[in-house]
């Protein structure tokens, strides 16, 4: 029988945060269940096949990095840090090692609520773009087979690291990335030190796609962690 409600399993220790997401995600359709431990956390994910992962990463048998890695040896399910942990090094550890994004307690249910939403509807795209996609979002378009960006119906021109930051971004819309991922996607392993490259081109992409390049609607800052595309 085919799941007629989302599935996500929720890995948190602590009692009263369960209880909450679990009654507060029911209530928004989504069928929920539980781990307190990475080890069952894991266990559960093999199980339930979940669409989403909720994740603390301060569990009492494993570090939470340790289980996304475990769970990205398998399975591309989005996951989502819901973590007490607030230190810039530690969010990007966690990204680097696979999750989707991540938000810190205490958090907001309706911004949570709309990285789920997020999360899953960029899982539910191919993973790769097709010849013949069209990528559009408000008044931007991108014709990823002619390679022609456009915002307002006008023709815009990008250079050709612009236009491989630009497709990278796209590929992960939605999803945090962090300046080491970008920075290898875009310019290759010898660069992942050197993020002021990458700082001067997103401030270039943003002055050409950008309404306001200083407030950007499109290509978000994730401070001190990397960019994120909107959608």
């Amino acid at each position: 029988m085919a799941k007629t409600h989302p599935v996500i399993v929720v890995i948190e220790d602590d009692p009263p945060i369960r209880r909450f997401l679990r009654t507060s995600l029911a209530t928004h359709d989504f069928a929920v269940f539980e781990a307190e431990s990475g080890k069952q956390g894991l266990i559960e994910a093999g199980v339930r096949k979940p669409d989403l992962l909720i994740l603390d990463l301060g569990l009492p048998d494993m570090d939470g990095v340790d289980v996304i890695k475990s769970v990205r040896g398998w399975s591309a399910v989005p996951i989502i840090v819901l973590s007490a942990r607030s230190n810039e090094q530690q969010k990007i550890d966690a990204l680097d090692a696979g999750a989707d994004d991540y938000l810190t307690k205490p958090f907001g249910f309706g911004e949570l609520l709309a990285r789920i939403r997020v999360a899953l509807r960029h899982a539910s795209r191919p993973a790769e773009h097709t010849q013949d996609e069209v990528f559009t979002v408000d008044a931007l378009k991108v014709d990823l087979r002619n390679r022609v960006v456009s915002v307002n119906g006008s023709e815009i021109h990008l250079t050709p690291i612009q236009y491989r930051l630009l497709c990278v971004l796209i590929k992960h819309a939605g999803k945090v990335l962090t300046h080491q991922q970008i920075l290898k996607e875009v310019w290759g392993p010898s660069y992942q030190e050197n993020p002021h490259y990458l700082r001067i081109y997103m401030s270039q992409l943003r002055q050409k796609l950008e309404n306001d390049a200083t407030q950007p609607k499109y290509l978000l800052t994730e401070s001190g962690v990397g960019y994120r595309f909107r959608v």
